[in-house]
């Protein structure tokens, strides 16, 4: 595989158009800040991140990737979306931020040249936006050490999903550019814990995201009809 055969340009490009307000915590990122502490402490809940060596799959601004560093861990966070990963690199220098580096390239391309690499490796919020999440969801089991943890976060495809996260989140409440989100692109949790399966990774724990609109609140929950996250661990 190429390494862009798995992307959709039309992502790529609607991502680095608004790469350099990532960092702007009342941007059209806002919500990705907002939730980051979240994943941030259920993720360092599961495999401890000091000490980690982390690889946080399509890390976009470096958000998750930069906090996962602040916790101790050895990130390297890969994109396809250059001014993303520039700007990632920018943050890392004006905060000091230190065992963090970016590089542009496919996690499948990645996963031949660097196999069972990594303590820990993370893919939130980015399953939905590749035309083919299964081979992400592989190279990332291939890039991990037996009984290294994998975390995905992704939205569901139902009814439900589609009026909260496309209707409401990008044309009622502008919470996020409209056609961030794809409803054909959304991916079922018995989807994605099956090419989990088929890719030697055991779901061990899942998690809903809910939001508020009224108090603007995230919070985690047992609820995986629209936003969730899995936790996964690689076969040894």
């Amino acid at each position: 595989m190429s390494d862009t055969v798995n992307a959709d340009p039309a992502e790529l490009a609607k991502f680095s158009e608004l790469a350099h307000r990532w960092w702007d915590p009342d941007s059209e990122f806002r919500p990705l800040h907002q939730i980051n502490p979240l994943r941030l402490d259920w993720i360092n809940g599961f495999c401890g991140l000091s000490g980690q060596r982390v690889l946080d799959v399509g890390c976009g601004g470096g958000i998750l990737a930069d906090s996962m560093a602040r916790k101790g861990a050895d990130v390297l966070g890969i994109d396809l979306a250059s001014k993303a990963l520039r700007v990632a690199q920018l943050h890392a220098l004006e905060a000091g931020t230190q065992n963090i580096r970016y590089q542009e390239i496919s996690v499948e391309a990645l996963a031949k040249e660097q196999p069972a690499s990594f303590d820990t490796v993370t893919c939130m919020e980015m399953l939905e936006h590749v035309p083919d999440p299964a081979s992400v969801v592989r190279a990332c089991s291939e890039l991990v050490k037996p009984g290294g943890w994998v975390f995905f976060s992704t939205i569901n495809r139902n009814a439900k999903a589609f009026m909260l996260a496309i209707v409401g989140a990008e044309y009622v409440l502008n919470m996020l550019p409209r056609g961030t989100h794809e409803y054909a692109k959304m991916i079922r949790p018995s989807e994605l814990a099956a090419s989990c399966r088929s890719a030697r990774l055991d779901v061990l724990h899942t998690k809903g995201l809910e939001y508020n609109p009224l108090t603007k609140r995230y919070w985690l929950s047992a609820d995986t009809s629209v936003n969730y996250l899995f936790a996964t661990r690689r076969a040894v």
